[in-house]
């Protein structure tokens, strides 16, 4: 497999463990100092950090036109762990957009 497209996937995998991290250091007691200094926080930051050096490498053999929307996908599963971990509500229409989110990232991986 090209180490590109292995790069990407692996940003949006750390891009989508960072979100959860700082969803998960949003929750609790405490200013928003208290929030930033706790260690889910600080280590969600730390791998955004390093989804991001990933992303660059991918950059280096995909164009931007296809792999900034193929990092899209995050929002798919980001929006069912917030919605299976934190019961989020998720209603028809985020169900609508997440889909079109889907078939968009589909249509670019094949373009």
């Amino acid at each position: 497999m090209n180490p590109h497209w292995v790069a990407l996937a692996g940003a949006i995998v750390i891009g989508v463990a960072g979100q959860l991290l700082l969803k998960a250091g949003a929750i609790g007691p405490g200013g928003v100092v208290e929030q930033v200094l706790r260690p889910t926080t600080l280590g969600g930051l730390a791998l955004y950090g390093g989804g991001a050096f990933l992303y660059l490498f991918a950059l280096r053999g995909i164009p931007v036109s296809v792999a900034f929307p193929s990092a899209a996908a995050q929002y798919v599963v980001v929006a069912a762990v917030g919605w299976l971990v934190w019961s989020e509500p998720v209603g028809i229409q985020q169900i609508a957009g997440l889909g079109l989110i889907v078939a968009g990232v589909l249509l670019l991986a094949t373009a």
